[in-house]
């Protein structure tokens, strides 16, 4: 009777020790079967609208050079299919509060909730009430994500053609660490005065299609560390000995226990 309650403890304690190492998937997509190939149509769209904050670069090009003075001085660019290309203000228009940014001799125009093709539209019609047939282009100057926690490259990254998905980001940021909590990560972003975090699974094939996919700028990647990652860190390395020491011990008496509890 002695012997089978030490083995049945010895059996329990064994038990308890290895179920709490939980295999973790560190598959991105892992519901995917990988033999065949994903065709899905794209549903969600990437639209980049402009926001507060937001700092823009707008060049006007025309075919009336001497007119062009009235928004700014010329840069050394030239198109060969119109006179001039103009940089309306050097060092790029913030985009206020209310969404406006002001244009020398137009005046203000909010353009805040447009994309770029839209706020060019309505700048060229503005611009145009001064000059025939202008061209104007948008780029935004500081369009910008960030990626940290359980990344191998942690940073804020500049995106110069305004496009990014999170898996680029990702890849910019060195892809997760062995730690990177995959089917829990949160991205934080900015939009109409308002922040929302949203929780992103990377092992669920649903991420291709989600409205999230596509990040806009300012938006924020936080990786969250998987509980193993707190436990290596609190475990010292007296803590690390000790356990070897207490596996090295209970294992034997675990696997010869009839040798050494054999009673006569």
């Amino acid at each position: 009777m002695f012997r089978e309650n030490w083995r049945l403890s010895l059996y329990i304690i064994f038990i308890s020790i290895t179920s709490s190492c939980s295999v973790r998937n560190l598959t991105y997509f892992s519901d995917l079967d990988y033999d065949k190939i994903y065709t899905k149509e794209i549903t969600n769209e990437n639209r980049v609208t402009i926001q507060t904050g937001d700092l823009l670069r707008i060049t006007l090009s025309s075919l009336q050079p001497e007119l062009n003075s009235m928004f700014n001085e010329p840069l050394d660019v030239m198109d060969y299919n119109r006179t001039v290309i103009k940089n309306i203000n050097a060092e790029g228009f913030i985009v206020d509060e209310a969404g406006i940014i002001n244009i020398p001799t137009v005046g203000n125009v909010k353009i805040a909730g447009l994309t770029k093709t839209e706020a060019k539209t309505i700048i060229e019609q503005r611009i145009g009430e001064y000059i025939k047939d202008p061209v104007v282009s948008i780029r935004f100057v500081n369009f910008k994500i960030t990626v940290i926690g359980e990344v191998n490259n942690p940073s804020t990254f500049f995106v110069p053609n305004e496009e990014i998905n999170i898996m680029e980001a990702l890849g910019l940021a060195g892809d997760m660490t062995e730690f990177g909590l995959r089917e829990s990560v949160l991205l934080i972003r900015e939009k109409d005065g308002k922040r929302t975090v949203s929780k992103i699974n990377f092992n669920s094939s649903d991420l291709l299609d989600s409205p999230l996919f596509y990040l806009k700028q300012n938006d924020i990647i936080y990786v969250q560390p998987h509980k193993l990652k707190a436990v290596k860190a609190s475990t010292n390395e007296r803590s690390m000995i000790l356990l070897g020491i207490g596996a090295s011990i209970i294992i034997p008496i675990l696997f010869n226990w009839q040798n050494i509890f054999q009673i006569n």
